[in-house]
């Protein structure tokens, strides 16, 4: 046994990284009290160099540790890039926020809690075990609900995170409880085990639909499916804006990257192009193009009245999570490697809106559509960059978020699910109703009050445009993205 788990480690190097860098940076906390800013670079440092070692992993068709309770392989590498990109932009956007920068508020502790949560969510992209796989959201939760309350000075602060820990523990729970039935019906928490046993048949079906619910359930609250969305909105709002955008692209990754796993390998037996549904009698790819349809549609017609530009951005992260949905529901190839390029370009035309957010916050010491008006006569450069970031997210071209949408279309219509694409091209008519409305302010209206010009430091223009030029420039030169999401397709098989 003592061998295995040395053998092991071997192929645990970016994980292990991670657990030294979060010991590394709460022992700095303690002995260096005044070091905030210094334990934020080591904390950069060591998801860095974590991205680094996993991006060094090649085995092949990957391998399974720990007496498969965890997989290696280009599939989970795929998604601990977009994960590790995700928490270092973040930790710049934290080293230049104001609402966490104010004097004696402790930040040691923040930049080790989102190592912690980058743990978390790296075990999720490989957890093949369904023990294993609720540990690994259960890490990654537990900090999530610690930092969406950081600023506890902040009465929607203290809200956001009480309301996340109930809601958490409510789908935690339902989600054990589903393992458990599971486990009861196939003997294992294994998902090649459990795959065996589905293969046998004889199942009951419907233990199996109520077992499949309740771990639904937890996938669902993680990457803000509805309806187990409901603690999105006031979470992203009474959050700190850094941890907003964290929570709206890592954890959804993480989510999506588990539950591609527990279906494609669980319930499902790999083919050529991609997967089939081994259980007679169960469609539960119906259900989850059920859900689908029910979060992008619930999504984008709640966020037309939102007029804070936080919540507004969660209802549309919902309805994102239900586009990437209608891939997943198809289970082929292109529909996973499509999610995968959606998770690229997601994460810079979400992370960018947010940034842009939080910077414009600084300024008008508010997140209100309203507090927008004639923004494009006060600071037109920011307001081009917010505008690219939000066609993007509607789906226009020239921007890469066409390209993510047109990948995701394809895969539908290659696979003849042609009226869960209609109602997908719907939605996207109903997104960019909310984000004109945004347009609308910045560029058609009269500033109100103060018409003094913004200025930015270049420190912010730099980050601005790190993350607006891939925006654009993906959406002309996009071909390296999809070869890279379909060869780690191909290998996760």
């Amino acid at each position: 046994m003592s061998q295995q788990i040395l053998d092991s480690l071997k192929y645990f190097q970016p994980e292990t990284i991670l657990t030294v860098t979060f010991c590394v940076a709460i022992l700095a906390d303690l002995i260096f009290p005044k070091a905030q800013k210094q334990i934020g670079y080591i904390s950069f440092l060591g998801i860095l160099v974590a991205i680094l070692f996993a991006l060094r992993c090649d085995f092949g068709n990957g391998i399974s540790i720990f007496s498969n309770m965890y997989a290696v392989d280009a599939f989970s590498v795929f998604f601990k890039v977009i994960i590790g990109i995700s928490s270092l932009i973040v930790i710049a956007f934290s080293l230049q926020s104001d609402e966490l920068n104010t004097k004696g508020r402790k930040l040691g502790e923040y930049y080790a809690l989102l190592v912690a949560l980058t743990l978390g969510m790296f075990l999720m992209t490989g957890a093949s075990n369904l023990l294993m796989m609720y540990l690994a959201l259960e890490l990654s939760s537990i900090t999530s609900y610690i930092l969406s309350g950081y600023m506890r000075e902040k009465e929607d602060s203290s809200e956001a995170s009480l309301k996340y820990i109930l809601f958490g523990a409510a789908a935690s729970g339902a989600m054990l409880y589903g393992i458990s039935i599971l486990f009861g019906l196939t003997g294992s928490l294994d998902i090649y085990a459990i795959q065996k046993a589905m293969t046998s048949g004889g199942m009951n079906s419907i233990t199996l639909l109520f077992a499949t619910i309740f771990i639904l359930v937890g996938f669902g609250y993680k990457i803000s499916a509805a309806p187990f969305h409901f603690w999105t909105p006031d979470v992203y709002q009474g959050s700190p804006i850094t941890i907003t955008a964290l929570l709206a692209v890592a954890s959804k990754a993480g989510g999506f990257a588990m539950m591609i796993r527990f279906f494609a390998i669980g319930f499902s037996q790999p083919t050529v192009n991609g997967f089939v549904n081994i259980i007679q009698g169960f469609d539960w790819q119906m259900i989850i193009a059920a859900i689908s349809v029910l979060t992008m549609t619930l999504g984008n017609l709640v966020a037309v009245w939102q007029t804070n530009m936080k919540r507004l951005l969660a209802y549309s992260s919902i309805a994102h999570a239900g586009y990437m949905l209608m891939a997943f529901t198809v289970m082929s190839n292109s529909g996973i490697a499509a999610i995968m390029l959606y998770f690229i370009i997601y994460l810079f035309m979400n992370l960018g809106a947010f940034y842009v957010v939080m910077i414009l916050a600084q300024k008008l010491g508010s997140e209100d559509v309203e507090d927008y008006k004639g923004l494009a006569y006060r600071s037109p450069l920011v307001c081009v960059v917010m505008a690219l970031f939000l066609v993007s997210l509607t789906g226009l071209p020239p921007t890469a978020g066409f390209i993510g949408k047109l990948y995701i279309f394809s895969s539908l219509i290659a696979e003849k699910w042609y009226w869960l694409a209609l109602i997908g091209a719907l939605n996207s008519v109903v997104s960019l109703f909310y984000y004109v409305k945004v347009f609308k302010n910045m560029f058609l209206k009269q500033p109100e009050g103060d018409t003094l010009s913004i200025t930015f430091s270049p420190y912010q223009i730099a980050w601005m445009m790190i993350l607006a030029i891939p925006t654009l420039f993906f959406g002309l030169y996009f071909s390296p993205l999809v070869e890279y999401a379909q060869a780690s397709v191909k290998m996760f098989q």
